[in-house]
Order: C-alpha cells, then structure tokens, then sequence
C-alpha cells in the first residue's frame, strides 16, 4: 500500500507531499488543485509505460506543465526570450514525482535538456523543449536514505545492488526520454524495479465515463472475459458478466438492488458472439438495454463494474464519480466504495459532500482537503506527509 505521493513543480503542486490510507477522499473547491493532483497520479503511472515524455508532450510540454509561480520561467517561455544558456544561468527547472509505501519508495526528476557551450544553435536538437530525466531513485522503505537506496539512475548512467547488496552497472548511456523501470528491470539484477514497475503498470484509472447516446458501453460489443473493466468502459457487458461467472454474482446484485430496489442487470448474447447489457426493473414488461439507460444509471453499472472486478488491482483512482448521478445513488455508491477498500487501496477525487459524508459514516476513510493560497495548492491539516527528494 501506497504511503506517501509527492508532486513539485506540476502546475499548481509547488511542493505537495500527501499520506494516504487505505481508502483516501481529495476534495476541495473549484480551482483547488484536484484535476491537477489526478493528472499527476496519471503521469506516475505513465513512467511505468516509459510513456512520461510522450504524455507531459500531450500537456504541451514541460514549460506548460510546470509550476507558475516566480520560479519557473514560464513568462520567458512566452515570451520567446527562453533559452537553454539562460535556464542555466538562472537555476534549473523541475518536476518531481514519487511515492513510497511500507515495502518501496520511487521518485522520478525531469527538467529541460542541456546543451554543450560549443554547440551552435543550428546543431542543436529540435527537441530543445521535451522534457528529459535527470534523476530516478528506488529504495526500500517509506523513507529514503543511503543505506536502502537500491537503484539510482543519474543522467545517463543507472547503478543497481546485486543480489550480495553491492552497487553494479546496469546502463552507462541511457537515453534521457527513457527511464530505468523499463530499461533496467530484470529478474536476475533489477527483481526490485521490476517488481515495483509491474506494481505501477496494475494502477487503475476511472474518471468520466462516457454515458452519451454513441458511448461505447451503450453498444454491443464482442465478449470476451473482461477481470478487469476498460478505463472507457467500452467491454461492460463482458466485464458484468465475467463477475457473474467467478463467483461474485451475489455481491453484483446487492450492488445493483442498492441503488434500484427489486432491479437486476444480465446480460445477452446476440449474433456474432456481441454482448449487451440488459437490465430488468420493477414495474417494466421488458428489460432495458443499455441503449435505453438513462445517464446516471449507466454510470452507477459502470462503476459497479469497475468496483467489483474479480481482478482487484493494488492502487484504484476514481476522479468525480458521482457525475451525473442522483442524489438517492450516492449512499449505494458510497458502500460500494466502501467495500471495494478491502481489496484495493482507493484514491477518490470528489467535491460532492454527500458522498464525502457517506464514505466517512461507512468506514474510516482519509480526508484529504485541498486548497489554494498565492496560486499554490496546499493540503489542509493533517494530510500532508514528510517528503524528501533526492538530490540532483
């Protein structure tokens, strides 16, 4: 279980380090810091893919994500006056991400690429602005020291202790868009990283599925065993049925009678092996098929599926769920939160209070409450943890 995350230098996160718990609610008023702090977890995962550059590039670079406040060089970025002799007469730029747990702490340090002095500006690279690692670590523990650091990668080069606890090179030319989760894992000297890489690649995400008239959970889709739903919640048919057939058919349907008393959601198999959802309700002559759902309680389907997975993953993030739903399904939606924690340590981003209170009145649960001062995002009370980062 996940510990401690911490941002710095993303967007409005200056400097945010968070302890979590098993199930963990990140609220706070519009404009908090919310969507950036969900982005950020996104990103985490992304280094496990080797796909960080690519995504902050999908942001539109490293200067656009960046910390806004006077200590990055966003003004000069758009003001075209930016330039690397410049960054590197005024201190460098960064983003940091990591977390730590009881058994492994990580940490990741991006800035802008650095150019020899000799170099002319024709020679340099066209890709002056991706943004490239300048540091990785990973060691055991909640805390990082030198005595359970065991992997660090610096630049280039990327050192990794032995099975005899002794420092032996794993790379000495590491490309600076490539990180050492995936380049560096290996059973026999990186075990560690690979374990820690499989760990973030399990991480599940789930933030606003799709409900419109052409989303692909209203359309028949082919079946095939869905253990785990699909983040757009494209294969629910399958995903429903899948926790039908492992044993979980009870828990589904207390799920579904929760929020729709005396209603029950199955599923049909059309022509050319297509799967549909169809869900009978008190009161109709017919089921309905997920075509004739309405938005919310599509929705509510959705996450029961996600949360009842018969393959639960360590770290689930759900960002808002309870868009669109009515109020009368938050309480259901809460207990069904509620019970997932038990299986999977839970990271939900809300400003709902119904739903904040009904997760507190279920179960214990960590309140994380964010709020801006001076354009910063900060963490009220008791939520914010120690952190220190490794130093370039």
């Amino acid at each position: 279980m996940i510990t401690s995350l911490a941002i710095a230098g993303y967007r409005s996160l200056r400097d945010l380090s968070i302890e979590l718990g098993r199930l963990n609610i990140v609220t706070g008023a519009n404009g908090s810091g919310k969507s950036s702090f969900y982005r950020s977890l996104r990103l985490m995962s992304d280094i496990a893919h080797g796909q960080i550059v690519s995504s902050l590039a999908g942001e539109g670079g490293l200067d656009s994500t960046l910390w806004a406040g006077p200590e990055t060089f966003s003004r000069a970025v758009r003001e075209g006056t930016f330039d690397v002799e410049g960054l590197r007469r005024r201190g460098p730029v960064s983003l940091k991400l990591g977390f730590s747990g009881d058994d492994y702490g990580y940490a990741m340090d991006l800035g802008f690429p650095t150019s020899p002095g000799n170099v002319t500006r024709e020679e340099r690279s066209k890709f002056l602005f991706d943004p490239v690692i300048k540091l990785e670590a990973l060691w055991t523990g909640a805390r990082m020291g030198r005595a359970n650091l065991i992997a660090e990668r610096r630049g280039p080069s990327v050192r990794v202790r032995d099975a005899q606890g002794a420092w032996a090179q794993a790379h000495t030319s590491l490309a600076p868009f490539d990180t050492m989760m995936t380049h560096c894992a290996d059973p026999r000297d990186g075990l560690e990283l690979l374990v820690v890489r499989e760990t973030m690649r399990n991480w599940r995400f789930y933030d606003h599925f799709r409900t419109d008239s052409d989303a692909p959970a209203r359309r028949p889709q082919i079946g095939t065993r869905a253990p785990a739903l699909a983040s757009d919640g494209r294969d629910l048919a399958a995903a429903l049925q899948t926790i039908r057939e492992v044993g979980a058919s009870e828990a589904l349907d207390e799920a579904v009678a929760d929020a729709f008393p005396g209603a029950r959601v199955g599923v049909e198999v059309q022509a050319g092996a297509c799967f549909e959802v169809r869900m009978s309700q008190h009161g109709l002559l017919r089921p309905l098929s997920a075509a004739e759902l309405s938005d919310g309680t599509l929705r509510y389907l959705l996450l029961v599926a996600a949360l009842l997975s018969p393959r639960p993953p360590g770290l689930m993030i759900l960002n808002e769920p309870e868009t669109s739903l009515h109020g009368d399904l938050i309480p259901a939606l809460a207990r069904l939160i509620a019970a997932a924690s038990g299986a999977s340590q839970l990271i939900v981003v809300s400003h709902c209070e119904p739903l904040i209170s009904a997760l507190a009145a279920t179960c214990e649960c960590r309140e994380i409450v964010l709020r801006k001062e001076r354009g910063e995002t900060i963490v009220d009370g008791a939520g914010a943890s120690a952190w220190v980062w490794p130093r370039r």
